[in-house]
């Protein structure tokens, strides 16, 4: 059996809600390299910087926890120009859990002072003790 990897897409929460509610995931404005990375079996995190996708409230809070469950990659069409790529996904926990608390425990965050540079680019690979640490945070805060 594969050694599942561990991964935090970023998305605003507006996004994860949908994603939520269609049981699948998706990365990087829908493109396929990313979510290509992941097998069935993998654990993801949403990280939610904002409330909407190109809105200004801030939220800096994960938002779901998931684990994929397939591997295969289907590709939708929202629009004529948008065919975003998607996962299957079956989420296990959902909510708010801000990071703040959290970001001098996170080996992911190297810079604890520059913390959002972590997430830059939508989509990376954690270690398992990360990935449980925000989980167990989940736990607590529902």
């Amino acid at each position: 059996m594969r050694i599942p990897h561990y991964w935090i897409l970023v998305a605003s929460k507006e996004h994860v809600q949908r994603g939520i509610a269609g049981s699948f995931a998706q990365a990087g404005h829908g493109k396929r390299s990313g979510i290509a990375r992941m097998h069935a079996g993998d654990r993801i995190i949403y990280y939610s910087p904002k409330v909407e996708f190109g809105g200004t409230e801030p939220l800096h809070a994960f938002t779901a926890l998931g684990e994929v469950a397939d591997d295969e990659i289907v590709q939708v069409e929202m629009s004529s120009d948008f065919k975003p790529f998607r996962r299957k996904v079956k989420y296990l926990m959902t909510g708010e859990v801000k990071i703040e608390p959290l970001i001098n425990d996170l080996q992911f965050i190297r810079n604890k002072k520059a913390w959002g540079a972590a997430f830059r680019f939508g989509m990376l690979e954690i270690q398992q003790q990360d990935f449980e640490r925000i989980g167990n945070a989940f736990d607590r805060s529902g």
